[in-house]
């Protein structure tokens, strides 16, 4: 009997307990804050901020597959702004060693108003040219009218700003064999094949795929060597986030 009533009074003991932790469990439920809600547009910016970071890790990786690039002029305008930040495949295009120059073609070849990224035969230590294929090769082109003509046919460009002017340009030329005829898009303000001539295949080392990043800020960021500048102009952005181009972020090719 004595061991039943024990038993009796420790079940009894043992049921208080555990009313008295759920009681406490309750009132901490009840006594809790609820958490504030962060708005649609603030948490995706904090989205966009973390994977931007990503992508800066990334533009300092001078990776064999893609590779990241920022625009520093306005040769492309408006298809691409200064401070545009891209991704570049080199997929089938080009396959390089990191952080060396070496590099050797593969068996994709860009099309007609493709926009390529390349070493500029003229100054291949300088940073690479972004510009659009005009000619390739065999093609016969020619500037006139303030347009392009290609094989006797004029080209249609939506993407130019601007009349097309020859400068040092003297046509009909007929484009070499394994060369492409580029220019940029913001024909009055472009350095491209009417100046030095066609580029080889194999000074061409991918094509743009996506903007990752845009940022208004003041073009000499975006110069070579400018490392402080650069860095202040990410500072700036994490403070100031209408420099941030938002509209422009993960448009593709």
């Amino acid at each position: 009997m004595m061991v039943k009533a024990r038993t009796g009074i420790r079940w009894r003991w043992n049921m208080k307990a555990d009313l008295k932790e759920v009681d406490v469990k309750a009132d901490a439920k009840r006594n809790k804050q609820p958490e504030p809600k962060v708005p649609v547009g603030q948490r995706v910016q904090r989205e966009v901020i973390a994977w931007f970071w990503v992508a800066l890790v990334f533009l300092l990786i001078n990776g064999t597959i893609g590779q990241a690039r920022v625009i520093p002029s306005g040769s492309m305008e408006n298809t691409l702004l200064i401070g545009d930040h891209l991704i570049m495949s080199r997929i089938g295009y080009d396959a390089g060693v990191p952080f060396t120059n070496w590099h050797v073609p593969l068996w994709r070849n860009p099309h007609r108003q493709q926009v390529i990224i390349f070493k500029p035969p003229f100054a291949p230590d300088t940073p690479d040219y972004v510009k659009r294929v005009i000619g390739l090769p065999g093609d016969t082109i020619e500037i006139r009218d303030g347009g392009v003509w290609v094989n006797g046919q004029k080209l249609k460009e939506s993407y130019t700003t601007g009349r097309t002017d020859p400068y040092d340009f003297h046509g009909p030329y007929k484009v070499p064999d394994d060369d492409y005829f580029v220019m940029g898009d913001n024909r009055g303000n472009s350095y491209d094949s009417r100046f030095w001539g066609p580029v080889p295949r194999k000074d061409i080392i991918g094509t743009p795929v996506m903007i990752y990043m845009s940022l208004d800020v003041p073009p000499d960021a975006w110069e070579p060597g400018q490392i402080r500048e650069r860095f202040f102009a990410y500072a700036n952005a994490l403070v100031h986030p209408g420099l941030v181009r938002w509209k422009r972020l993960f448009r593709t090719f």
